[in-house]
C-alpha cells in the first residue's frame, strides 16, 4: 500500500486595483506583488506587476482609475503565511522623479466570493529633522528598498511611517476587489 503524500489545496486570486484617492497628487501608478509562507508557492499568473499611469478623474471624487487586472493561484499543505498583496503607489515629484506616494498591505480573503477590501496607504519618514531635511534638498524622499517589509513585522523596527494620509471623507484608500 502506497503511503499518501501531504495533500495541498489551490487559492485562486482574480480580480483587480479598481481605483485610488490621493487628492493632493495627479499622474499615479501602482505596483503590486505579493508575500506569502514558506508552505505556500505560486502554481499560476503573476506574483507582481505594474500598472499604467493614470491621471485624476474630472468628477468631483477626483479618483485614479487604474482597473489593473490580477490573476494567480497558489498552493499550499496549511494556512499559514496565508498571502497578503502589497501595494506601492509612485508618482512624480516637483522635480519629476518618481517617488513613493503611499505602500500598503492587505491579506487575501479567506472565504470564496466577491470581496472588496480598502487599503489604506502611508509613507515613511525620516526620523530626524536633519534627514528631513537632506531628503527634501537632494529630491530623495524615505522609501523601502523591498516594499514587501510592510507585510512582514521583522526589520520596520526603525521605520517612522506617516500618519495615513488625509483625503476626505476616506483616508487615501486603493480598492482590491477580489472575484
Amino acid at each position: 500500500m502506497a503511503a499518501a503524500g501531504p495533500s495541498v489545496f489551490l487559492l485562486m486570486v482574480n480580480g483587480q486595483v479598481e481605483s485610488a484617492q490621493f487628492p493632493e497628487y495627479d499622474d499615479l501608478y501602482c505596483k503590486y506583488c505579493f508575500v506569502y509562507g514558506q508552505d505556500w508557492a505560486p502554481t499560476a499568473g503573476l506574483e507582481e506587476g505594474i500598472s499604467q499611469i493614470t491621471s485624476k478623474s474630472q468628477d468631483v471624487r477626483q479618483a485614479l482609475v487604474w482597473n489593473f487586472p490580477i490573476d494567480v493561484t497558489f498552493k499550499s499543505t496549511n494556512p499559514y503565511g496565508w498571502p497578503q498583496i502589497v501595494l506601492s503607489v509612485y508618482g512624480p515629484d516637483v522635480f519629476g522623479n518618481d517617488v513613493v506616494r503611499g505602500y500598503g498591505a492587505v491579506h487575501v480573503p479567506f472565504s470564496p466570493g466577491r470581496h472588496k477590501r480598502t487599503i489604506p496607504m502611508f509613507v515613511p519618514e525620516s526620523a530626524s529633522t536633519l534627514q528631513k531635511f537632506t531628503s527634501w534638498f537632494m529630491g530623495r524622499r524615505p522609501e523601502y528598498t523591498d516594499p514587501k517589509v510592510v507585510a512582514q513585522g521583522e526589520g520596520r523596527e526603525a521605520a517612522t511611517p506617516s500618519p495615513p494620509l488625509p483625503s476626505p471623507p476616506l483616508p487615501s484608500p486603493a480598492f482590491f476587489p477580489v472575484t
